[in-house]
């Protein structure tokens, strides 16, 4: 059953973004558009999250989902993963649109908060796993989630590249919350990575507030 639920998403996230690379009417009226979303269009937070911006973008997101999506169903069930995968997305979304709210002209396009909020469930839950870097280089998932969210703390300061690390960020954070509600246990079974895996999250905040963001 989980395999079905998880290609279900892959199939839809093909598909939107096929009719996306093909139809350019179709993207510009379902990207995330800072301007269109303000002016009530608040759509776009959910169905941006099904294009992307070409093949690369598309088959990056879907193999990292296919590989820790299973991880998320077989412990919490199909229900949860479905509410961490949407929900991610729309943390994604929201997070963004309390960065980069007032530039009217941002767009983006992406599963990848949804992805790295699926992503970071499975860290949460099995902080122990290995993760091979570039499917090479083995890493504690722990390790790896740490790090992959103070890189994109980084990459939302500098803003030198065209990637969306505040989605990113945002999918992270839906992924540990929901994760964190559907299975409360871990603040007892585990609370060092409980509170290992939120430094990031508290860093980001911390200088959101202290205006170095």
């Amino acid at each position: 059953m989980e395999n079905t639920i998880m290609l279900v998403i892959i199939i839809a996230n093909a598909v939107v973004s096929f009719k996306g690379f093909n139809d350019e009417m179709f993207f510009r009226k379902y990207q995330f558009h800072v301007g269109s979303i303000r002016a009530g269009e608040q759509i776009r937070m959910l169905t941006s999250g099904f294009l992307h911006a070409d093949l690369a973008h598309l088959a990056f997101n879907m193999i990292t989902l296919y590989f820790f999506a299973p991880i998320v169903v077989q412990t919490l069930g199909d229900f949860s993963f479905i509410l961490i995968y949407l929900g991610s997305l729309v943390f994604g979304s929201l997070l963004t649109m309390v960065f980069h709210g007032n530039d009217y002209s941002y767009r983006a396009v992406g599963a990848s908060g949804a992805v790295t909020g699926v992503l970071y469930s499975a860290i949460l839950m099995y902080p122990d796993m290995t993760i091979g870097i570039f499917g090479i280089i083995p890493m504690p998932a722990y390790i790896f989630g740490i790090l992959y969210l103070l890189y994109s703390i980084y990459g939302m300061k500098s803003r030198t590249d065209n990637i969306g690390h505040t989605a990113h960020f945002g999918g992270a954070i839906g992924g540990y919350v929901i994760t964190l509600l559907k299975m409360p246990s871990l603040l007892q079974d585990n609370l060092l990575m409980v509170i290992l895996l939120a430094i990031p999250i508290v860093i980001l905040f911390v200088m959101a507030k202290a205006g170095k963001l």
